[in-house]
């Protein structure tokens, strides 16, 4: 990864570029970083994508910016699990938004990447006032030597274009089955294992580690889950997981809290980073008229969990609308 200022040298020879957001490195994403290494490696230059270090409609418009699929250090491992030779950090503040989409292609493509050929999805902007476009890159690769693609991003079945909004819309809905479809991957969220109010282990015979996941990342709809749990050892947990309110026990909740029960595990998980893929969802969140109905039904979300993610399953697949055959 790389920061773009006086320290950031052009690739010998040139590069191929690619400019966006990346939330989420979907689908359409993957096929669009396919094809910049496909066209370098013809060119023989250098694969580069540019990102920026927060999601510029925080800045330009931070009352309706988006949820994010990925936090900073996931979006850079999945873009570097792409293959790509470089990603390059734009950071992006107040200056940048109001600069123009001209000037933008002279510091960073011209001059901090040399590039020689830009590869972006056919209906890209940038710049201030989203000005910049697809023809204004050509229009300036003619002058300043290089040749722009602009791509039409892999439709999902139903003919529609893969991106972000579509996948976060799913999300919501609780269907992370067909947000995976999208994404090549489960829904991953990461966060730092806290202590809840204890009542899990002693109470419900159920000790959860309960997760706490940075403002801003897209959660599913509030439901029952079936997920993978992963420690910073890389040793990765069949789990299922509540995320919700917990309405039984309150009658209001300042928001979605994660709870993950680790099968077949005992441990102290207090204090680790803990990521947590969402894989399928077993039910929606209520309240039971008793504790003893609440176990009740904790036993049958852990063998539905157990179902889902038992022999044939694998971390990282995207999921079935049921058990592995």
């Amino acid at each position: 990864m790389e920061v773009v200022g006086p320290e950031c040298t052009p690739p010998p020879g040139g590069s191929a570029v690619t400019i966006g957001a990346y939330d989420g490195v979907h689908l359409g994403h993957r096929y669009l970083l396919s094809e910049l290494r496909r066209r370098a490696a013809e060119r023989g230059l250098a694969s580069v994508v540019v990102t920026f270090d927060r999601h510029p409609a925080t800045v330009v418009r931070p009352e309706s910016a988006p949820l994010l699929l990925t936090d900073p250090s996931q979006k850079l491992e999945l873009l570097a699990s792409a293959g790509v030779d470089r990603t390059v950090v734009v950071p992006f503040d107040e200056a940048r938004a109001r600069e123009s989409a001209e000037d933008f292609v002279l510091e960073v493509l011209v001059g901090a990447l040399g590039a020689r050929l830009v590869v972006v999805g056919e209906d890209f902007h940038f710049g201030h006032g989203r000005r910049g476009t697809v023809a204004l890159l050509a229009e300036m690769g003619a002058r300043h030597g290089f040749e722009v693609a602009g791509i039409a991003l892999d439709a999902d079945a139903a003919g529609r274009a893969v991106s972000s909004t579509r996948i976060r819309e799913l999300l919501t809905g609780g269907d992370v089955v067909a947000a995976a479809m999208l994404l090549g991957r489960p829904h991953q969220v990461r966060g730092v294992v806290v202590h809840g109010d204890g009542r899990g282990g002693p109470e419900l015979g159920f000790p959860t580690a309960n997760v706490a996941v940075p403002e801003g990342i897209a959660l599913p709809g509030e439901g029952i889950y079936a997920c993978w749990f992963e420690r910073p050892d890389g040793s990765v947990h069949a789990a299922a997981a509540s995320l919700g309110r917990r309405p039984t026990f309150h009658a209001e909740a300042d928001g979605p809290l994660l709870e993950a029960f680790l099968l077949d595990f005992s441990g102290d998980l207090y204090g680790e980073p803990a990521r947590v893929s969402f894989v399928a969802r077993l039910r929606e969140e209520r309240r039971f008229a008793s504790t003893g109905a609440l176990v009740r039904q904790m036993h049958d979300d852990v063998a539905a969990a157990r179902a889902v993610l038992g022999p044939g399953a694998r971390p990282g697949a995207p999921a079935t609308h049921g058990p592995p055959c």
